[in-house]
């Protein structure tokens, strides 16, 4: 089991791990007590966790980053008790474990959530996000392979541009030729016609002298 496959249920409690998705749902397994049930896609929504993102004062943050610091701050910050701590106590923890967090625009009910997303997290050995990149690394990566191969194809670009106008060219001037033979044939046409003229006349002369 991966942080990658751990999903959240709207209308249901906890976390789960997903193990099948269908054309009508998914199952999924809770982490607390381990039973696998069916979750209907008219009833729910799944959200996996790694899509999540937390407001802060700058760019928004994956919720994988603010687990981080939490685990890493530990030690020193314990883990504030969501059932008795007052909405200002949830604020300032957030606070001192993520000085970027934005409390303004995050709720202390999700706040809460968190917290106890990262103990159901921790019990299940799921704290490792050593593998999971960053939204700006992943950016990067898929910017920098379009960059290189825009660069390589602006020459292709030109050079099919300059063949096919050296090809429009070397077309229109093989054509110009052909179009005035076409005319000298319809302008030929007529005078074999004319050559009956003379036949018809010298025929009726013919008759005239008779």
């Amino acid at each position: 089991m991966e942080y990658r496959e751990i999903v959240a249920v709207t209308g249901l409690g906890g976390l789960y791990q997903l193990l099948a998705t269908k054309s009508d749902g998914a199952i999924v397994r809770n982490l607390s007590d381990k039973s696998t049930k069916f979750i209907s896609a008219r009833l729910h929504n799944v959200t996996p966790l790694e899509s999540i993102e937390v407001y802060t004062t700058g760019d928004n943050v994956r919720l994988h980053e603010v687990f981080q610091q939490m685990k890493e701050k530990e030690g020193s910050i314990s883990i504030i008790d969501t059932k008795k701590a007052d909405n200002n106590a949830v604020k300032a923890y957030f606070k001192s474990v993520y000085p970027t967090f934005d409390e303004d625009r995050v709720y202390v009910s999700d706040m809460k959530k968190m917290v106890k997303w990262y103990e159901l997290l921790k019990s299940n050995d799921l704290l490792n996000f050593e593998n999971l990149v960053a939204p700006q690394a992943e950016e990067a990566q898929d910017a920098a392979p379009d960059a290189e191969t825009s660069e390589e194809e602006k020459p292709a670009k030109k050079a099919t541009k300059a063949k096919k106008a050296a090809t429009e060219e070397e077309t229109s001037g093989e054509e110009k030729p052909a179009k005035k033979v076409t005319k000298a044939k319809k302008a030929a046409e007529p005078t074999a016609e004319g050559e009956e003229k003379p036949k018809k006349t010298a025929k009726k002369k013919k008759v005239e002298d008779e």
